[in-house]
C-alpha cells in the first residue's frame, strides 16, 4: 500500500505524481482532489495539478481500455448495460451497429464533485501533514495570544519601592535608636575614625530577607520543603516589619525616648533571627531528596 509523502520541504508536483499514480492504481480510479489532499497531505492547488495530470494520463490510455471492454459473446443480442447492471438508456432503441459499450466507471476520469473541505490544507498542523505549507498570515487571535504571553515589565516596582524604602528605612532606624542601637566603632585599633550606625542593620536584614523569601516562594523552581519554609518566613517577616513600623510611630507620637523592654528584646533578636532564617532557606534551596537504595533504605 502506498504511503503518503512526509518531508519538511515543499514537494514539487512532478515528485508527487508517482505516489498519486500508485494510489490511483490501488483505488482502480482517479482519486478526487480531496482524496489526494488527504492521502498526499498537500494543498488544494497541488492536488488540482496532480488530479489534472492523472486525468490526462488516463485519457491517453482510454483507447487501449476500450479494446478490452468487449461484450460477452453469449449476450451479443442483449442490450449493453452499465456497471450496476441497468440498461443504458442512451443506447436503447438505437441501431445495433451504433451501440457502444460503456467502459466501467473506475476506468473513466472522474471530476471532483465532493464538497470542498472548508478548512484549507495550509491550516493543518505541520506535524500532522509533514509538508511545509504555503506562507500563512497571522490571525488576530494569534496576535492577541502572542501579546498576552509577553512578560509584564517590572520597572514600576522601582517607583513603588522608592517611597516605601524611605518610610521603612526611617522607621527601622528610629526604632533601633529607641532600643539601644546607635553609632559604633566596628574597627577599633584599625580604623578608629570609621563609625557605623548599627540601627541600619534592622531595615537591611528584615526587609531584604522578606523580599528574598517572597521571591523563592513565588518562583516555583525550588523543592517543596524550601517553598513552604519560604512562604511562612516571608509572611512572618512582612508582618514583623509592619509591627516594627507601628511600634516606632506609636512611640514617637507618645514622645517616648526609650522603648519598653519587651520591644527592645524583640528588636535586639531580629538580626540573629534573620541570619538563621536566611541560612536555613539557602540550605533548603540546594537540598534534594535522597534516593532510596535497592533495599528500600535511604
Amino acid at each position: 500500500m502506498s504511503t503518503p509523502l512526509r518531508t519538511s520541504y515543499p514537494v514539487p508536483v512532478e515528485d508527487l505524481i508517482p505516489a498519486a499514480r500508485e494510489f490511483a492504481a490501488e483505488l482502480g480510479e482517479v482519486p478526487s482532489q480531496n482524496r489526494l489532499m488527504k492521502h498526499l497531505r498537500i494543498g488544494k492547488d497541488k492536488a488540482r495539478a496532480v488530479h489534472a495530470a492523472l486525468t490526462e494520463e488516463r485519457a491517453e490510455d482510454r483507447p487501449e481500455i476500450r479494446l478490452h471492454s468487449v461484450p460477452d459473446p453469449d449476450e451479443s443480442t442483449a442490450e449493453p448495460t452499465t456497471e450496476a447492471g441497468t440498461v443504458n438508456e442512451a443506447t436503447e432503441g438505437a441501431p445495433e451497429e451504433s451501440a457502444q459499450v460503456t467502459p466501467p466507471r473506475d476506468l473513466l476520469p472522474t471530476t471532483d464533485t465532493a464538497p470542498v473541505d472548508p478548512v484549507p490544507a495550509a491550516a493543518e498542523p505541520n506535524g500532522a501533514r509533514g509538508i511545509s505549507p504555503a506562507p500563512e498570515t497571522t490571525s488576530d487571535s494569534d496576535a492577541e495570544t502572542g501579546d498576552e504571553m509577553r512578560p509584564v515589565r517590572s520597572w514600576p516596582v522601582l517607583l513603588l519601592a522608592l517611597p516605601a524604602f524611605v518610610a521603612v528605612w526611617s522607621g527601622w532606624v528610629g526604632l533601633g535608636e529607641l532600643t539601644g542601637f546607635g553609632v559604633v566603632h566596628p574597627l577599633p585599633g584599625i580604623a578608629d575614625g570609621f563609625t557605623l550606625n548599627s540601627a541600619i542593620t534592622l531595615p537591611i536584614g528584615v526587609e531584604t530577607y522578606a523580599a528574598f523569601a517572597l521571591r523563592v516562594w513565588l518562583s516555583g523552581r525550588v523543592p517543596a520543603k524550601a517553598r513552604r519554609f519560604a512562604k511562612v518566613s516571608a509572611l512572618s517577616a512582612l508582618a514583623l516589619g509592619a509591627l516594627g513600623q507601628v511600634a516606632y510611630h506609636l512611640l514617637e507620637a507618645a514622645g517616648v525616648t526609650a522603648a519598653p523592654w519587651p520591644i527592645t528584646t524583640v528588636v535586639a533578636c531580629l538580626p540573629v533571627a534573620v541570619l538563621g532564617m536566611g541560612a536555613a532557606l539557602a540550605h533548603l534551596i540546594h537540598t534534594r531528596p535522597a534516593r532510596p537504595t535497592k533495599n528500600g533504605e535511604k
